[in-house]
């Protein structure tokens, strides 16, 4: 048995993995610790969305080195099979998995055991286990259990959309998930644990239905109906799906759910037709604005979060301001704001003007602005509302310091309470009175039944 620890970067989908990659290894023996518990094995999941990822994976593998010199240090996701060799480089790696080797460590490397430094003493070069890209097309049905209060269930994996700036369909592959029926079961488990809530994430869940390159037979509105039946979880969070995937009866089916939280996440990009285009992306301005109008129509206390990239080739000052325009008028809760970064292999790289750094970080800047703005007045709408608050297992030393503790209501307002230990993990009703100076709602306890969803009224 080894002490083995993980590092995640990234996003929800890598935490969902991580967290099957940790129980894939308990299985085989070895106890899962923490970071700094002088671990024997180094498991770090990587991302690489922007260099700056590539940057976090290099200072992690520096910080394992300064906890155990000796300790096995291995690498996968998506940095992994986009640059094998690059990572091989790095002082400390001992190993790089790709897309389709991930999920084979303990077959691959069934020792963790550190090669000796050549005699010739030249530094030892990490293993490299890496398939072209179009052999990665298993779905492993992966979800997080013990690291956060919510649990991330992956429903769908990769992706065909070729976006201008994107390497994701590069870094995982085509798109492909599991069938309604494996998902259900891995909800079902999930239930048993006692876990309140899942986020279904993926990296185009709305895509969901392609199983081992087969034809479509089922699609994500039919997971979202069988995942409303299964008893024992309280709440589904759908984390983020194209707008253009975003159907009408899916909207209706959140709408009176008691389950599915009126909660959504639609990636938008651009509000310019004219960037959505040379984004490659699928649909335009106009059908955003309708799939927004269509939620807010079925519900109107629903939280809208939208993803921006801004400083993407080819964005005029112009073009910038018409995303800023298209934004303050959408009637939208919160903003995820990207900024361009080059990365290999894309036909961003290919589109003129390029937009300089400092411009980037200043629209940046103003489009955190309007977020800040936009999150405000939506939290400033549900004073006085009465909501159900899943609240968090965070950091216990924290909130007893503080003497609070957190969680989210179903529409994804993040509120304050006096900490409780009594009420981790459990659905609260409360009523909803004040923004406090950090930008959380604070509450008071409410005599509301749990179940208030459908409409949220």
């Amino acid at each position: 048995m080894k002490k083995v620890a993980f590092y995640t970067l990234g996003c929800k989908l890598n935490f969902s993995e991580t967290s099957t990659l940790a129980r894939q290894m308990e299985q085989q023996g070895h106890r899962r610790v923490e970071f700094t518990d002088q671990p024997d094995i180094f498991i770090i999941n990587t991302c690489s969305v922007t260099d700056n990822a590539d940057k976090k994976c290099r200072k992690i593998v520096r910080e394992a080195q300064k906890i155990n010199p000796n300790g096995y240090v291995a690498i996968v996701g998506c940095y992994a099979q986009l640059k094998p060799e690059e990572i091989a480089e790095i002082p400390g790696v001992d190993a790089v998995l790709g897309a389709s080797e991930k999920f084979r460590l303990h077959e691959l490397i069934p020792t963790f055991e550190k090669a000796p430094p050549p005699q010739t003493g030249e530094p030892v070069r990490a293993q490299v286990f890496n398939s072209p890209i179009d052999q990665a097309i298993d779905y492993h049905v992966s979800y997080s259990l013990n690291d956060r209060t919510r649990t991330f269930l992956k429903v769908q994996d990769g992706c065909d959309y070729p976006c201008a700036y994107c390497t994701i369909p590069l870094a995982r592959g085509r798109s492909r998930s599991g069938t309604v029926a494996s998902v259900v079961a891995a909800a079902e488990a999930i239930a048993q644990t006692g876990v309140k809530e899942i986020v279904l994430t993926g990296v185009n869940i709305g895509d969901f239905g392609l199983v081992n390159g087969g034809p479509r037979t089922e699609t994500f509105y039919d997971l979202v109906r069988a995942l409303d039946a299964v008893t024992g979880l309280d709440r589904f969070r759908i984390s983020s799906i194209e707008p253009n995937l975003l159907t009408d009866e899916i909207i209706a089916f959140v709408a009176q759910s008691k389950r599915f939280v009126p909660h959504f996440h639609v990636p938008l990009q651009s509000g310019s037709d004219t960037m959505l285009g040379l984004m490659r992306r699928r649909y335009k301005r106009g059908l955003y604005a309708d799939r927004v109008a269509k939620i807010k129509e079925l519900m109107p206390h629903a939280c809208i979060g939208v993803d921006v990239i801004v400083g993407h080739p080819g964005e005029t000052n112009d073009l910038f301001r018409e995303t800023q325009q298209f934004l303050l008028d959408l009637p939208v809760s919160y903003l995820h704001v990207f900024t361009y970064s080059e990365r290999p292999n894309t036909t961003a790289l290919t589109i003129k003007p390029t937009v300089p750094g400092n411009v980037r970080a200043d629209r940046s800047k103003m489009l955190h602005g309007l977020s800040d703005k936009k999150r405000r007045a939506f939290y400033e709408s549900q004073l006085g509302r009465t909501a159900t608050v899943l609240f968090e297992e965070s950091d216990t030393d924290t909130d007893r310091q503080t003497g609070l503790m957190q969680g989210f209501t179903e529409n994804y307002v993040r509120v304050v309470a006096k900490y409780d230990p009594l009420r981790i993990n459990e659905l609260m009703p409360v009523q909803l009175i004040n923004i406090n100076a950090d930008g959380f709602v604070e509450v008071l306890d409410a005599e509301t039944p749990v179940d208030l969803h459908p409409a949220f009224a």
